[in-house]
């Protein structure tokens, strides 16, 4: 009899079409869901009688209650090689084996600038505005060139976002709790003297910074506070790291230009969710790293990653 997959939150069905499954198919049966699974007896009641599960980045989180629940799972294949909401303890002392695949940077790094691009040119508003019979040039654009980009880290996608900062002639300058003058000098960037200094001065602040106790809630109503009243705040990395109810607030008051956002707390937002609505804000529904080319490594590599369990080795162990 062969063992059952599940692929979860396939919204666009892609999934079994973005990779060869031939090689596990002589043993597994994969079962793809497009609908998102929102607690956890939801989930136990889809995936009870299945033996593996691939799932995407964090937007499913596996802790210790949900492992006990699903007695028949032996391997959890989550996309990327960090994941916060997995239970690696209860996942190993329920005997399933967790493993993770590549992820590329240049897809969040592409939308990142997308947005940047998109606030700073009013890219929605005038393109609803054409297609609706509204009025012709309802704004002003923000210039880049010469204005200064400031990024809260500076890691793989953080230099890359400054490389393109750089290249449209902006001046660049990062900030993070560990970030040395010698990598922002090897990237070419400025070092900002502190946190508040980097939001004090920047046209447009990107946040790129691992989601952790340190920097849960980095950026509060304080800080928010320090934003120029004509800057821009993009987040493409994670939502806590930007207190949510500090960012709505602001955004109502207008006290800074506008925000970008890729990520958000609960995913998929809910169709009465806030944030659906704020003004001033530029939405995204968690599209950083959804692209073709991310996809065939992702949904490819978790194909390598259920073969080589099969064959007794299994590849990329997470945990």
């Amino acid at each position: 009899m062969k063992l059952r997959c599940a692929v979860l939150d396939d919204f666009q069905g892609a999934a079994l079409r973005s990779a060869d499954w031939t090689p596990v198919l002589d043993r597994v049966e994969v079962v793809s869901f497009g609908e998102h699974f929102g607690t956890e007896d939801e989930l136990v009641a889809a995936l009870s009688d299945m033996d593996l599960v691939v799932t995407l980045r964090e937007r499913v989180p596996f802790p210790a209650s949900l492992f006990a629940r699903l007695p028949k799972l032996k391997l959890l294949v989550a996309s990327g090689m960090r994941n916060s909401v997995i239970d690696y303890a209860a996942a190993e002392r329920h005997g399933v084996t967790v493993c993770g695949t590549a992820s590329s940077q240049t897809p969040p790094t592409e939308l990142t600038w997308a947005l940047i691009l998109g606030l700073a040119r009013g890219l929605v508003v005038e393109n609803t505005a054409l297609r609706t019979g509204g009025p012709w040039q309802s704004t002003v654009g923000a210039d880049l060139h010469g204005r200064r980009l400031g990024l809260l880290g500076l890691g793989k996608i953080g230099s890359r976002v400054a490389r393109i900062g750089q290249a449209f002639g902006m001046e660049v300058t990062a900030w993070s709790q560990n970030l040395t003058r010698e990598r922002a000098d090897e990237v070419g960037v400025a070092l900002a003297g502190s946190k508040e200094e980097l939001l004090a001065s920047s046209d447009v602040v990107s946040v790129h910074l691992a989601l952790s106790d340190r920097t849960r809630g980095l950026l509060g109503a304080g800080e928010l506070a320090l934003l120029k009243p004509t800057a821009y705040l993009v987040n493409t990395s994670r939502a806590a790291i930007v207190d949510q109810d500090a960012l709505l607030d602001a955004l109502r008051r207008g006290s800074f230009a506008g925000a970008a956002v890729d990520v958000f707390d609960i995913e998929p937002l809910p169709a009465d969710h806030p944030l659906r609505t704020a003004p001033r804000l530029l939405a995204t529904p968690h599209l950083g790293y959804v692209t073709r080319d991310n996809y065939r490594r992702y949904y490819g590599e978790a194909v390598e990653d259920i073969q080589a369990f099969l064959d007794g080795s299994p590849v990329r162990r997470l945990g």
